[in-house]
């Protein structure tokens, strides 16, 4: 055996015993007549001792050890003088009295430490060595556990994990796909999918009932810190339910989690429609960690003469508890906030509340006190408080208010990534309008059920945008962990759908003829949910980036910097693709 026992396990107990470690040189400590060097493998950190007076020539080769170097290390378990509690193997070390090299490793270009030295490109360039840090591990150790928390979950309430293919037909609605060129059909491509969507519901139809895959997915489209181009989801179907059965099948999933993995217990998630969510947050994933909900003081900030709120759709706020003391710089700092091309607000008024009762107001010319008394009572403000408001078209406005409120969450400390307050998002539009292309698309997909009430609407094109679809989003901490939809399984509500959304008969079938075909031979009432599992992985570890929990991920860009890709590939191999490339 090349080893007898692992870094991390050895304790007092092994006090005695001979063992043989394998692993990575961590560092190494000469002190003249002895040497220590820390081993380091996946599961923890071991002392290994070697004495100038009992073997100097192993002491010697100990010293020329290098960091990283792959070693193999024989001795006997004895306890540390000086013990080290930070570590699970810190009351012991090893006497050693054979040592092998089995790799000698050039010096990292950045240090193997919890806090290293090297750049997030320099970290990429170099993953496979990044991974060999504790955070990373940690966070490939988290991924597993809950991957494996998911799987035991679903399988237990009769979920079948049923792979879906890579290479499907092209659906070109919403993202860009990511195409395949087929040799052996030439001029014809596959593409990878965005989502299993159109084969689970054929596992529905085909009579799985209820079917999971842990799959990858991929979206050609622009990057940051949530998103990549290839990621994974949870991805869920089930027949024969309503909404009511889904919520309380996922929402069970998510306690599971919380309940293993943190250790927390909660209540029914709270749950807010749509209309609400952006009325009260202007988000449809709010972070309800903190208040500041938004209060609308339109009609109380009116006819004053002050023509931005005269002539305002909407003029909303936010109350910043205690911060009636922030500085003229805090607040100019605030205003440039609201200003980026980001935000997009045009400006910001502050009202101060100050704890005597007096106001100060960036507004004066216009309020005079008992006018501010009035805004603040109608926002529920009190003395020591901060009334920040926007104002402009309601919808753009409540969007901007949002980005405000997520700042001063912030700057206040209330987003702490340690706390977790989930909640459902129901009743979305089913549609929503394109100003560019003066057309409705699907806000979910095209296979998204209208609540039932509201299915007359199709039939009337000036009551789209009034239609709410039977979907339902999972938010935690201000983000998005999933979403799904009642499935539309009646092929004449689907062809409707097709037509609304501006499809041609022709053009339906020829994308989604399948689909439509299975539809008439018994398709079942059926409903699904998809969790994105990187962003799950990332709030539970509390980090801000999903990229710290994929093995091997692409940087902003869409590149993975560590193997070169994309790249160009061989003028033959274009050839037999017959695929010519005009790069300019």
């Amino acid at each position: 055996m090349y080893r007898t026992n692992t870094c991390g396990e050895l304790n007092i107990s092994n006090v005695g015993q001979e063992v043989t470690l394998c692993g990575w040189v961590q560092r190494s400590r000469d002190l003249g007549g002895m040497t220590f060097v820390d081993l380091r493998d996946r599961y923890g950190l071991t002392q290994l001792a070697f004495n100038m007076e009992t073997n100097a020539d192993l002491c010697q080769q100990a010293r020329k050890l290098g960091r990283e170097y792959v070693v193999q290390a024989t001795g006997k378990v004895i306890e540390r003088s000086s013990k080290n509690t930070k570590i699970a193997t810190g009351e012991i070390e090893i006497e050693v009295t054979s040592l092998a090299v089995l790799n000698e490793a050039q010096t990292p270009p950045f240090t193997i430490e919890d806090v290293s030295d090297g750049g997030d490109d320099l970290r990429m360039r170099y993953r496979y060595l990044d991974i060999r840090r504790n955070p990373v591990r940690r966070n490939l150790e988290l991924r597993h556990r809950m991957a494996m928390l998911v799987r035991n979950y679903l399988s237990d309430r009769d979920f079948l994990e049923i792979e879906t293919p890579m290479l499907i037909k092209s659906t070109p609605e919403g993202a860009r796909d990511f195409v395949v060129p087929s040799r052996m059909n030439p001029g014809e491509f596959y593409a990878l999918p965005q989502s299993p969507q159109q084969y689970k519901q054929l596992l529905m139809v085909a009579g799985m009932d209820r079917y999971f895959q842990i799959v990858r997915c991929f979206r050609d489209e622009d990057l940051r810190a949530d998103r990549q181009p290839e990621f994974t989801q949870i991805d869920c179907e089930m027949s024969f339910v309503e909404q009511e059965d889904v919520l309380q099948m996922f929402e069970g999933l998510a306690k599971h989690l919380f309940r293993e993995m943190k250790g927390l217990e909660f209540d029914q998630f709270p749950r807010l429609t749509w209309h609400d969510a952006m009325r009260r947050y202007g988000s449809d994933k709010p972070d309800i960690r903190f208040g500041m909900e938004f209060k609308e003081v339109t009609n109380v900030v009116k006819g004053r003469g002050f023509g931005l709120f005269d002539s305002a759709e909407l003029v909303v706020g936010i109350v910043a508890e205690g911060c009636a003391d922030y500085t003229r710089k805090q607040l100019d700092a605030l205003t440039d906030f609201v200003k980026r091309p980001q935000v997009g607000a045009g400006g910001m008024v502050y009202i101060k509340y100050n704890s005597d009762g007096s106001f100060k107001s960036s507004v004066d010319k216009f309020y005079d006190a008992q006018s501010l008394k009035a805004v603040a009572d109608a926002m529920g403000a009190h003395p020591g408080d901060l009334m920040l408001l926007l104002c402009g078209p309601a919808m753009k406005t409540r969007v901007q208010l949002c980005a405000l409120r997520l700042e001063m969450g912030n700057q206040l400390g209330l987003r702490n990534p340690q706390q977790f307050a989930p909640l459902w998002v129901i009743d979305f539009p089913l549609l929503e309008w394109d100003d560019e292309t003066q057309r409705y698309y699907a806000m979910h997909h095209p296979f998204t059920a209208p609540k039932p009430e509201d299915e007359a609407l199709l039939d009337d094109p000036s009551r789209w945008g009034d239609i709410r679809a039977n979907a339902y989003d999972i938010v935690m901490n201000g983000v998005e962990v999933g979403g799904g939809s009642i499935r539309i399984h009646d092929s004449v509500l689907q062809n409707k759908m097709f037509h609304t959304l501006g499809f041609t008969d022709e053009k339906a079938y020829e994308q989604f003829g399948f689909l439509m075909d299975a539809f008439k031979f018994g398709a079942p009432p059926h409903a699904g949910l998809a969790f994105g599992f990187d962003r799950l992985c990332s709030l539970f570890g509390g980090a801000d980036s999903i990229r710290d929990f994929i093995a091997f991920p692409k940087n902003n860009a869409g590149r993975d910097v560590m193997s070169g890709s994309p790249s160009p590939i061989a003028q033959d191999q274009l050839d037999e693709l017959q695929i010519k490339v005009d790069v300019k």
